[in-house]
């Protein structure tokens, strides 16, 4: 599959509180969209040659939700929490065949992709429980959000972008920010709707990561948005962002 420029008569539609509004290209400056045809959409191992290893590194609502979409299009996942591999039968007997469950290490050593699908707060201890993220592609759908008796809350990121705080923990990783503009409910609905499909979209440095970030979710029936580079896109679509989370829907039509 390949990247290719923004095209008349592609365009983006984001739907807030039953008002659309479209975000032309002038807008998302730079972006690439990944156009996939309706018969390769949720097919991975005929269209994309062959299915993926996903290590998914956090089994909240978020990292189950995207462990059922990758099984479902074909990939194998690895999962792993912090209680340990069998605290997961569970999900992993849900998932299928196509799932496994592991330790932190283990889902990272296992993953072509790597997501770390944790809570904000949890984010040192779950890198810390990884030997090394040199050369790993590691998809981060993290929000600084944190759950509270008032609802959630931002948390204080001492004016740094949250995208840099995350990657400034994994040194030698291959960092692509994405899947982090939806409430985890949301995300685990078909991503099509309405004749359209859900954006993921995605901001790293390296092309060759994003691309591998933009198959999986292509496979898994979404329409991926290259946004640039982590300093470039990643304030776009942070939370507080103007694309930033969480929201109902972000659609390409």
């Amino acid at each position: 599959m390949a990247w290719h420029e923004p095209v008349s008569g592609v365009h983006v539609t984001q739907v807030e509180d039953s008002t659309e509004r479209r975000v032309s290209d002038t807008f998302l400056n730079g972006t690439r969209f990944f156009h996939r045809t309706s018969r390769e959409a949720g097919c991975a191992k005929v269209c994309d040659g062959g299915a993926m290893k996903v290590g998914i590194i956090g089994t909240g609502r978020l990292g189950k939700a995207l462990a059922r979409h990758f099984t479902r299009a074909g990939h194998q996942v690895k999962v792993a929490n912090s209680r340990g591999p069998d605290t997961l039968a569970p999900l992993v007997g849900e998932l299928g065949e196509n799932a496994s469950a592991g330790t932190p290490q283990e889902a990272a050593d296992f993953g072509d992709v790597v997501v770390l699908a944790v809570q904000w707060d949890q984010k040192e201890s779950a890198v810390a429980s990884v030997s090394s993220w040199q050369g790993r592609v590691v998809l981060v759908p993290v929000n600084p959000l944190r759950e509270t008796a008032k609802g959630l809350e931002h948390a204080d990121t001492e004016g740094r972008a949250p995208t840099e705080v995350i990657a400034s923990l994994l040194p030698g990783a291959l960092v692509v920010k994405g899947f982090n503009t939806y409430p985890a409910q949301v995300l685990a609905e078909d991503p099509v709707v309405d004749g359209g499909r859900r954006l993921v979209l995605l901001a790293g440095d390296d092309a060759a990561a994003k691309r591998k970030v933009a198959d999986l979710a292509g496979s898994a029936g979404f329409q991926a948005v290259d946004t640039g580079t982590l300093a470039e896109g990643g304030p776009l679509f942070d939370s507080g962002g103007p694309l930033g989370g969480p929201r109902k829907d972000l659609l390409a039509l």
